[in-house]
């Protein structure tokens, strides 16, 4: 391995998912150095453009997260990683188990394998920082269709649910993150508290 190349290799870090335009900055030959790097084991390749620095246990090397792959793949950290397993959190009814990962996003939408596992990017213009039972309760209800359990049962417990949570975040969730079922949906449910729709 060529000087240059070991200069490259103090650059990067274990468990650590980089685009090659990333290192670039560090390289004059980098298509070179990265290919050396690759034949000896440092560096894996995950896809056109993406690699990563297996991080090393006593039980082997160590897959990149999800969230790294996704991270380097789009360029930003502005998207909400998930999947319909989470639904199960909330206790309506949903059981199956999804090896579905969805990502919302600004930027792509469609299919796509990252590190051997397959994303499906939603580009969406709004959705949150991170998950909450208000957002999930949403998105279930946008997403019924998809799933293989009782939609009927589902929506019947989605509305015991929605009655536990708080009716202002509700209603914030509904009007910002969803569609027209969902809004549909949850016009029907009025606030035990003030009597007022959740969205008008």
């Amino acid at each position: 391995m060529t000087k240059k190349t070991e200069e490259l290799k103090k650059h990067l870090k274990q468990g650590g998912v980089y685009r090659r335009a990333d290192l670039m900055q560090w390289s004059n030959a980098i298509d070179r150095h990265m290919t050396a790097l690759v034949k000896s084991g440092f560096l894996e390749k995950l896809s056109a453009g993406i690699y990563y620095v297996p991080e090393k246990t006593v039980f082997g090397a160590v897959p990149p997260a999800d969230e790294s792959l996704v991270r380097s793949f789009l360029k930003e950290d502005d998207f909400l990683l998930t999947s319909p397993n989470a639904y199960n959190s909330l206790g309506v009814g949903t059981t199956q188990l999804y090896n579905v990962r969805i990502v919302y996003n600004h930027k792509r939408h469609g299919e796509f394998e990252l590190g051997g596992r397959k994303f499906f990017f939603h580009a969406k213009h709004r959705f949150p920082r991170k998950l909450t039972q208000e957002f999930l309760l949403v998105d279930i209800v946008n997403n019924i269709d998809s799933l293989a359990e009782d939609k009927t049962e589902i929506l019947k417990n989605v509305l015991a649910k929605a009655q536990t949570l708080d009716s202002d975040r509700l209603k914030k969730s509904v009007a910002s993150y969803g569609n027209a079922k969902a809004k549909s949906f949850f016009r029907s449910l009025v606030t035990q508290k003030n009597n007022v729709a959740y969205v008008r």
